[in-house]
């Protein structure tokens, strides 16, 4: 899942996008208004988590701007304010979602899930193939009833070959959807990654390189 954090304090920021990484998600921040929408203009993020109190363009503005443009981005909104009419004034500038600070980061990873939930709503709750088993909402995968014990990036990676069910997926897409801004394009993340996720999945292999174009599970 991708994810754009929208908010300007530095250390709250920091701590929201490294807490959501361990979880597996690709996260990028933005400290402003402006930056938000520059972004999401040139990414396509799952979930938009986005503070109301913003300097240079308020949290509410950016929220109406993705609206309009027709994205599938879902938004959850997040406020100092917890009363009653902030909720129902945050919900009624268009967010999907609404969070009080300060927050419990359990209830925050929870409700990003059943976000990003509503993006894919077409994908099974757990996701196979052959004796593959992954469930995203549980953290779990499994091949031939073994549980395998994956990093978050693994898990990331799996879950999107997994999807993509058999279908070629590049490296550029790999990068896209399992890593954020802060992975240099040019480094070999993902073949380190699919190295080390191909090890734990063990023999026979279960995923394939295709030269020139990407990574499939073999049919």
């Amino acid at each position: 899942m991708r994810v754009l954090v929208v908010e300007d304090h530095a250390e709250l920021a920091a701590t929201v996008a490294t807490g959501l990484r361990r979880e597996g998600m690709a996260v990028d921040v933005a400290t402003d208004g402006i930056d938000a929408l520059e972004r999401t203009a040139a990414t396509a993020y799952d979930v938009v988590v986005l503070d109301r109190d913003l300097p240079r363009l308020p949290g509410d503005e950016v929220c109406r701007a993705l609206i309009r443009s027709g994205a599938p981005t879902r938004i959850l909104m997040l406020t100092a304010a917890a009363s009653i009419e902030a909720r129902v004034e945050g919900l009624g500038v268009g967010a999907d979602d609404y969070l009080a600070k300060p927050f419990a980061f359990a209830e925050l990873v929870a409700r990003i899930r059943a976000l990003g939930r509503r993006i894919h709503p077409s994908h099974p709750t757990v996701l196979a193939w052959a004796e593959l088993r992954l469930d995203p909402t549980q953290r779990t995968a499994s091949r031939g009833g073994r549980r395998l014990a994956l990093s978050p990036k693994e898990f990331a990676v799996l879950e999107v070959l997994l999807g993509a069910e058999g279908a070629v997926v590049s490296a550029e897409e790999l990068l896209e959807r399992a890593w954020d801004e802060a992975t240099d394009p040019f480094t070999s993340a993902v073949k380190i990654t699919m190295s080390r996720l191909r090890r734990k999945l063990g023999e026979p292999p279960v995923i394939e390189t295709v030269p020139d174009a990407g990574y499939r599970l073999r049919p």
